[in-house]
């Protein structure tokens, strides 16, 4: 079950992209970046297929905080979900569904395989 701790993390960024947002749609942004880098962290990209490494790409954009300013101090984890257009909301919810349902589907691939390999 190679994907399990990305589907697990994934799952859980998709959760807190959810309504309702009781500290704020920035927050809850901010909380689904931090569970998706979770599940990249060490990630083995050679396994995933060119669709799932073309969302993880674009993910890691729509994540990324260089260059970006926090004059308070605050955090760029916590200013980048701020900087997000609507259209870059819309994507980024769509690609953490993609990839929460790519890596439970692959868990629940090699889940049948070994089942089928110990009988």
């Amino acid at each position: 079950m190679k994907y399990v701790y990305q589907a697990e993390t994934f799952s859980t960024a998709r959760r807190t992209l959810m309504l309702p947002h009781p500290r704020g749609e920035q927050d809850s942004i901010a909380r689904a970046f931090h569970e998706c880098r979770l599940g990249l962290h060490d990630l083995d990209r050679e396994g995933l297929d060119e669709n799932a490494r073309g969302r993880v790409k674009r993910l890691e954009e729509l994540m990324a905080t260089a260059g970006l300013s926090d004059p308070n101090r605050v955090g760029a984890g916590v200013v980048k979900p701020s900087e997000l257009s609507l259209e870059e909301k819309f994507e980024l919810s769509r690609i953490i569904d993609e990839l929460a349902y790519w890596f439970r589907q692959k868990c629940l691939s090699s889940a049948r395989d070994q089942k089928g390999h110990s009988n």
